[in-house]
C-alpha cells in the first residue's frame, strides 16, 4: 500500500516509529482527526485543527503545535495524491503502563494514503451496543477505538460498510465514523451533539450549506426506531462527503432520496469553492 507516515520530524512511512511505552499505545491516551485529500490539497483543515485542540483539552492535555502538525503533513503530502485519507494523531507521550501521565512531550504522527472513492450508496446496520452520553470523552475523538472496531466488524458481517449506535437512552446517536441523518415528513433531521455523537466536520458543513441552500434541515433528538420509519437516510464523513443508504439492516429504501440529492448537490458546490 502507498502509505506516508512521518513521526515526530521524521518521514518513516513502514519503519518502526512508536514507542511501545507510548500513552496512545498503553491506554489510548491520544487524540486524532481524518481529513480528505484532493488534488494534493486538504480539505477543511482549519475545522479539523480546531476539532483537535477541543478533543486534546477534553482528555486535559494541551493544544496541538501546528508548525509541527504542518510539518508532517507537508512530508506526507510531498507525492502526489490524488483523492485520499490524511491522519494525523497526536498522544501523551511516552508514560506509564497505567493511566496516570508523565510530564513529557506528546507525541505527533501524521499518515496519508490513497483511498477509493465512496459508493453512491450504501447499507447500514444498527448495532446492540450504545454510545455513553454522560462519557468523560463523549463527543472526543480519540484513539480509544476499540468499540467502534468490534461494531464495525458486525456490520461487515451483515453485508454493511457502517455501524449504527443508539445511546443509552434509545436515541439516534452516530456511526463509528460517521454521522447520521434521516428525512422525516419533508425535513433532513440530524441527532444534537447532546446526543453524545462527535461533531462531526462534513456534519456540521451539510447543516450550514443546505440551510444555505434553502433546505429544511435541522437538528432533533430522533428515537432510534426512527430508521424504522424515515423516508430517506445517508450518512456523512470526511471522505463519503454525503453517501445516501439504500438499505438498514433488512429495510430497503429508494436511495438517493430526493432531499439526500439536494444536500450532496449543495454540499458539492460549496465545497468546490474552496478547500477551506
Amino acid at each position: 500500500m502507498d502509505v506516508r507516515v512521518w513521526v515526530d520530524g521524521e518521514r518513516v512511512d513502514a519503519k518502526p516509529s512508536v514507542s511501545a511505552l507510548d500513552h496512545g499505545v498503553t491506554v489510548g491516551d491520544g487524540v486524532f482527526e481524518t481529513c480528505k485529500v484532493v488534488d494534493g490539497q486538504v480539505f477543511a483543515l482549519g475545522r479539523h485543527h480546531d476539532r483537535l485542540d477541543r478533543s486534546l483539552h477534553g482528555l486535559g492535555l494541551p493544544s496541538a503545535d501546528r508548525d509541527r502538525l504542518a510539518e508532517g503533513i507537508d512530508a506526507v503530502l510531498a507525492e502526489p495524491l490524488d483523492f485520499g485519507r490524511l491522519r494525523y494523531t497526536v498522544t501523551g507521550g511516552i508514560g506509564p503502563l497505567g493511566s496516570d501521565r508523565n510530564d513529557v512531550p506528546m507525541t505527533y504522527v501524521v499518515s496519508a494514503m490513497p483511498v477509493p472513492r465512496a459508493a453512491a450508496t450504501t447499507k447500514i446496520v444498527v448495532v446492540p451496543w450504545t454510545r455513553n452520553e454522560r462519557s468523560a470523552v463523549a463527543g472526543l475523538k480519540t484513539t480509544s477505538y476499540a468499540e467502534n472496531v468490534v461494531a464495525l466488524a458486525k456490520a461487515k458481517s451483515e453485508g454493511g460498510t457502517e455501524a449504527i449506535f443508539g445511546n443509552n437512552r434509545d436515541e439516534l446517536c452516530e456511526g463509528t465514523g460517521s454521522n447520521i441523518f434521516v428525512v422525516v415528513d419533508g425535513e433532513i433531521l440530524t441527532p444534537p451533539l447532546e446526543s453524545g455523537a462527535l461533531a462531526g466536520i462534513t456534519r456540521a458543513l451539510v447543516l450550514e450549506w443546505s440551510a444555505d441552500a434553502g433546505l429544511p434541515i435541522r437538528e432533533e433528538t430522533l428515537p432510534l426506531s426512527v430508521l424504522d420509519t424515515a423516508d430517506e437516510v445517508f450518512i456523512t464523513s470526511s471522505t463519503r462527503d454525503i453517501q445516501a443508504v439504500h438499505a438498514v439492516g433488512d429495510r430497503t429504501l429508494d436511495a438517493p432520496g430526493p432531499l439526500t440529492v439536494k444536500a450532496a448537490a449543495a454540499f458539492a458546490k460549496a465545497s468546490a469553492e474552496g478547500r477551506d
